[in-house]
């Protein structure tokens, strides 16, 4: 575990833990016997296993080809990943999840199926069409040490609508909805086109409305009028998709770490990205909240599906006109429903979509059905009143001390030039050199370039020997690199800590700068031949203080 902790300290990761404990035994204990009693399985989603408790917030990637979805999944972890490819044809025709490992490597779906570790195992009844393309791609990346991305496939257009995927595709995405904390859906600014399989695509999300975030991506490569214009259309025709009074919320963004274009909404696209960082940011601190809505929202969805089915059990005959009675009752099943509201009292909006309900339903042997047990009901009822509201309160203690994430999902933004950030995360864990030559291990890989670098120093007409971080800051701007890529140079320079750059960390900076728009990933920590002789003692107290203050920050 990376010694610079995520967003909550122990006492918040603790509460999560014991809501997320307690939520799984009232599953097993309460809920789960009424899922096998009315079939819920057959109907609905599998049943939940220790990995659905356990994992970590899940990210649900997605949209049509070339919209840059693995471009931003790149942005994020700062570093490539297995398999990956980008380009303006659909490069990607499976499903990928990336999660921590402790060695790189690929683990194909079927095998990924079996690891009762992955919550991935309801995932073999969609067959070997999908488990085919479907992968798990670990590395040891400090992201994903408190999170997985789920990379998809490109949504085909309507000029490759014909062609099939073998499985259902729209089926393998709603049961991802269903687990995901969140579910990034892009479009592109240049090209916005709603095809068949996006429309189906569309439908498997509905319900899941409050995990969506849409993202209209490339808005740097279009003018402030055109994108104005494509913002309208997209918003217009998500508004006939889910029709939902509600507006969903559109980020403006360019999601990747190359300069960008200068155009007239830069800073629009700056604020829209941090919101959107922000809100990942805050994906592991509210994990336990999310589990605890999908179990009440589960729950309640079993409770009308019970209704349903020992009505339709009561109301067939014993011996005869067994066929022509379910017909009859999946015909009249608007009429149920309304029946069971009124008897039961329970809401509308808790009962499966009716259209889908009927057409599984024609599927079924009513004869296997079961009428409702009392002591199953009630237990289910104490689970919605009581035992529930019995862990909000849990919830509500939670303190989170937000930690920095290394890489482009830190909190510190860019504006932060202040020694103060590194009071509060002062920690910075060098790799001890290999190289056993003493001139070697001296030798700073910066000196080289230094005049040309000290030339820009000195144009910014340092005080006392160093830069402020606000003239830092405009100089950094020009090159049109992301705030939060610009942020992380910073904190790599800045190696004393005090707010200010003297000309070794300048040039430092700018050669990070360089090599960042030259195409190269930046470092995590600051490696050792890039430390500034003069500053080698700092780094060095720092990385005792880090050792020493590591036992507080949790295990």
């Amino acid at each position: 575990m990376s010694i610079r902790r995520f967003w909550s300290g122990p006492k918040a990761l603790g509460d999560v833990k014991v809501v997320t404990d307690e939520l799984r035994s009232l599953y097993y204990k309460k809920l789960l016997p009424i899922e096998k009693h009315c079939l819920f399985h057959h109907f609905h989603s599998p049943s939940y296993e220790d990995a659905d408790f356990d994992n970590k917030p899940m990210v649900l990637v997605m949209g049509q080809y070339s919209t840059g979805k693995t471009t931003l999944i790149r942005y994020l972890i700062e570093q490539d990943f297995l398999g990956s490819r980008v380009g303006p044809e659909p490069t990607t025709d499976c499903f990928t999840a990336l999660m921590y490992g402790e060695r790189e490597g690929i683990i194909p779906g079927n095998a990924l199926t079996m690891d009762p570790k992955k919550p991935f195992r309801n995932l073999d009844h969609f067959g070997n069409s999908f488990l085919n393309r479907f992968q798990c791609v670990q590395m040891p990346n400090p992201i994903l040490e408190n999170i997985n991305i789920i990379d998809t496939p490109g949504i085909l257009t309507a000029a490759k609508k014909k062609l099939s995927r073998g499985y259902d595709f729209p089926a393998v995405l709603r049961w991802f909805a269903e687990r995901v904390d969140r579910i990034i859906l892009l479009f592109d600014a240049h090209k916005l086109e709603f095809s068949d399989e996006l429309t189906r695509a569309f439908g498997a999300l509905l319900g899941f409305e409050d995990k969506l975030r849409i993202v209209l991506n490339k808005a740097d490569r279009v003018d402030s009028q055109q994108l104005m214009r494509v913002y309208g259309a997209l918003m217009w025709s998500l508004g006939k998709v889910f029709r939902t009074p509600e507006i969903l919320r559109v980020y403006i963004g360019s999601f990747w770490s190359e300069p960008r274009q200068k155009c007239d909404h830069y800073e629009l696209i700056e604020l829209e990205e941090e919101d959107l960082l922000g809100d990942l940011r805050n994906l592991p601190c509210n994990a336990a909240v999310r589990k605890l809505n999908d179990l009440v929202k589960r729950a309640r969805l079993v409770r009308a599906h019970a209704h349903i089915i020992s009505y339709l059990k009561k109301e067939m005959p014993t011996l005869f006109c067994k066929e022509n009675k379910k017909h009859n009752l999946i015909y009249d099943l608007p009429v149920i429903y309304n029946k069971i509201q009124q008897q039961h009292r329970v809401p509308a909006g808790d009962f499966p979509d009716c259209t889908k309900m009927q057409e599984k339903l024609m599927r079924e042997d009513f004869s296997k059905f079961k009428t409702l047990k009392t002591g199953l009901m009630d237990s289910l009822d104490k689970l919605l009143s009581t035992d529930i509201a019995k862990l909000v309160p849990l919830l509500q203690q939670q303190e989170p001390r937000k930690r920095s994430l290394p890489g482009v999902l830190d909190a510190e933004f860019l504006g932060t030039f202040r020694p103060e950030y590194y009071k509060r995360d002062p920690f910075k864990q060098l790799p001890k050199g290999n190289a056993s030559d003493e001139n070697e291990l001296n030798e700073w890989e910066v000196e080289r370039f230094k005049p040309k670098y000290d030339e820009i120093f000195y144009n910014l007409s340092p005080n006392q020997g160093k830069l402020s971080g606000r003239k830092v800051r405009a100089w950094m701007t020009t090159t049109l690199l992301p705030n939060s890529v610009l942020a992380h140079i910073w904190r790599l320079s800045d190696v004393d800590g005090d707010g200010m750059l003297d000309s070794e960390e300048f040039a430092l900076a700018v050669h990070l700068v360089e090599g960042k728009l030259e195409g190269h990933y930046l470092p995590r920590e600051l490696p050792s031949h890039l430390v500034p002789p003069s500053k080698r003692l700092c780094t060095d107290s720092l990385l005792s203080v880090s050792t020493s203050c590591q036992p507080e920050l949790g295990p």
